[in-house]
């Protein structure tokens, strides 16, 4: 992951740890799928929360003028997906971060590091 990336990403983690995100990750995807050079993942208690942690990476990411390419999921509010280019955060309730498990479905080895402030 280039330095800049690493920087966006360092960046994303810091607003979603500020506004109560919860075990938040970052996977390295680097030569291994040409989606995106990595995700950002975290989770909320409510559906609320997620909502209110996407609003508000939204309008920080904004203010640097980094918009999302797409977003999905907001309505639900179970999974919101933001869709940075070579960054896609996800935010889930806890219990669709757990059914879903994206960490273990791209962990190679060492590229999953969790946000320690």
């Amino acid at each position: 992951m280039n330095s800049t990336i690493k920087e966006r990403c360092d960046g994303m983690c810091a607003i979603l740890d500020f506004h109560k995100g919860r075990d938040i990750a970052v996977v390295d995807l680097s030569g291994q799928t040409v989606v995106a050079d990595c995700f950002i993942i975290a989770h909320g208690a409510t559906v609320q929360q997620v909502k209110a942690m996407a609003d508000y990476l939204d309008e920080e990411m904004a203010k640097t003028g980094l918009c999302p390419i797409r977003t999905e999921g907001y309505t639900d509010g179970r999974w919101v997906v933001l869709d940075y280019g070579d960054i896609i955060v996800h935010l889930f309730r806890k219990e669709e971060r757990e059914y879903f498990s994206l960490e273990r479905l791209w962990e190679n080895g060492g590229n999953i590091v969790y946000y320690a402030k």
